[in-house]
């Protein structure tokens, strides 16, 4: 029916009303009669089939605009204005048609309703029509005009408002094809002086044609809008890959895959963890059809996002699973600049070693190599004993895959200590000192400008004044003996501690030059 275009039915009916008009003039036998009931009939069987197809589709609609109120509100509300209006026309036609029925004794005997009088007094009065006629005008304009306002100005709606505008608008029509000016009353033209069975099916093809458009401009609401939804302006490209990151040399296995991005299509209910904690709904925005997150991208390492997003389809919940991951790196917050030649451990102490592997959690890395140990996370030391090299073996693992690696560093011993009185360093002449100052102050022992913190305990040194004998004292301060010696000395005297001797826990300290002590009393 869309575009004004007549159905085969119908052009049936029309040929009916021809036959019809034609045996009248010929006083045809009342078996004409019968045979328009029988249309009649038909028409009516059709009508209660479409008035359920209708119904059906206005449920669908309601259920979906429940689900889904973005996609399918506005349709919604736009099928029920026109089932309305259907409606109300065609339960103003059931009306008329219940009181022509009423009119006979009964409503099956086709045969007796030859008789247009019923109908003509309830249209007509002379040359003009009656109020029931004129109402009968003025329902099927207002369906037109209120089906114009609801589809107009959609193009897709043209077709059925074209038919609409042509079969409802109840202007005035031209009884014979060719005559101008001849123009009748449309009440006049199809109802007076016709029998009663014709009327009858007359307004039952009404009825069936409002019943037509109704199913048929639902069915364009509810496929266009499905349309739309599965338009590919709805869509995107996104790549879908089964790991977080990876490496040089490995292959790459990702999909492209479609995603949609419309605003209309939201879940309704989203369920997902990151790294078994439940997301709450500060942790992501629902935009475009997409689950944005809002979530800290935490540690180093792959993090894992999982559960499901959460549809209603025909009253039913429908669950998309989620199972996507992602992998955190450390922040490039400083550069990495090595001296070639300052990769050295000494021997015999605890060396700090930081070990880690950019883009692998530290759970994932293991160090090996002789005098290494884990203290804490990428925190190891390394205590070397013997050889001039020693080689640190690393393995990383991701996704299963082991990644190794190494690092080579040299072993030296200790630097020479630089010998101390009293904490004091001589730095070019003598340290000046009063005598009994020296008789208390220990002899000690630093490693100048080195990094570690290294306290070597001195365990013996030599002690000599100028014309005595020199002394030998165990231990860091000097003895009785040593004392007794330094009470010979006279101001001025340049004492010399030499040969002293000093040990590191394990290690065997090198040397340490002579200090000289210059006595102020």
């Amino acid at each position: 029916m869309a575009g004004g275009k007549e159905t085969p039915r119908q052009k049936m009916i029309n040929m009916m009303y021809l036959v019809f008009i034609a045996m009248l003039a010929l006083n045809m036998s009342k078996e004409v009669l019968s045979a328009f009931g029988t249309i009649n009939e038909s028409l009516e069987d059709t009508n209660t089939n479409f008035e359920q197809k209708n119904n059906d589709a206005l449920e669908y609609l309601e259920v979906k605009a429940s689900e889904s109120p973005e996609q399918f509100a506005e349709v919604k509300q736009k099928a029920d204005e026109v089932s309305s209006a259907t409606s109300e026309l065609f339960t103003y036609f059931a009306d008329i048609k219940e009181g022509m029925y009423n009119s006979v004794e009964d409503p099956k005997d086709y045969e007796s309703m030859d008789k247009s009088a019923y109908v003509d007094e309830l249209f007509v009065k002379g040359e003009k029509l009656t109020p029931a006629g004129e109402e009968f005008l003025a329902k099927m304009r207002a369906y037109k005009d209120k089906m114009n306002q609801v589809l107009g100005g959609n193009a897709k709606y043209e077709g059925y408002l074209s038919t609409i505008n042509d079969k409802f608008s109840g202007d005035p029509v031209t009884p014979e094809a060719g005559v101008k000016g001849a123009k009748v009353n449309y009440v006049r033209h199809h109802f007076a002086g016709y029998p009663l069975i014709s009327s009858i099916t007359k307004i039952t093809n009404l009825q069936n044609n409002l019943k037509i458009l109704e199913n048929e401009i639902l069915s364009s609401m509810l496929s266009g809008q499905l349309t739309q939804i599965a338009s590919m302006d709805n869509y995107s490209t996104l790549l879908q890959t089964e790991r977080g990151a990876y490496y040089q040399g490995d292959k790459f296995n990702g999909s492209i895959v479609l995603g949609r991005t419309d605003e209309s299509t939201k879940p309704n209910e989203v369920n997902l963890t990151l790294d078994g904690r439940k997301l709450s709904d500060s942790d992501y925005t629902i935009k475009d059809g997409r689950v944005v997150l809002n979530i800290n991208a935490g540690q180093a390492g792959e993090h894992i996002i999982a559960g499901n997003l959460i549809f209603d389809q025909d009253g039913k919940p429908i669950k998309v699973p989620v199972k996507q991951s992602f992998s955190v790196i450390p922040k490039p917050n400083q550069a990495i600049v090595s001296a070639d030649k300052m990769n050295v451990v000494y021997r015999g102490i605890e060396n700090p070693i930081t070990v880690s592997m950019p883009g692998v959690p530290g759970n994932k890395v293991d160090a090996s190599a002789p005098g290494l140990r884990q203290v804490q996370g990428s925190q190891y030391v390394m205590v070397p004993k013997t050889g001039t090299e020693v080689k640190i073996n690393v393995i990383g693992e991701i996704d299963g895959k082991k990644f190794p690696s190494s690092a080579t560093f040299r072993i030296k011993s200790l630097p020479r200590p630089t010998p101390t009185v009293r904490g004091q360093i001589q730095e070019g002449a003598a340290i000046q000192m009063p005598k009994n100052a020296l008789k208390v102050s220990p002899v000690g022992a630093t490693f100048e400008n080195f990094d570690f913190d290294i306290n070597p305990v001195v365990k013996q040194f030599t002690l000599s004044i100028p014309g005595q004998p020199s002394v030998v004292v165990n231990g860091n301060r000097l003895n009785q003996r040593a004392q007794g010696l330094l009470d010979l000395a006279k101001a001025g005297d340049i004492i010399q501690i030499f040969d002293i001797k000093a040990d590191v826990p394990g290690v065997n300290v090198k040397n340490m030059p002579a200090i000289l002590v210059q006595l102020t009393n």
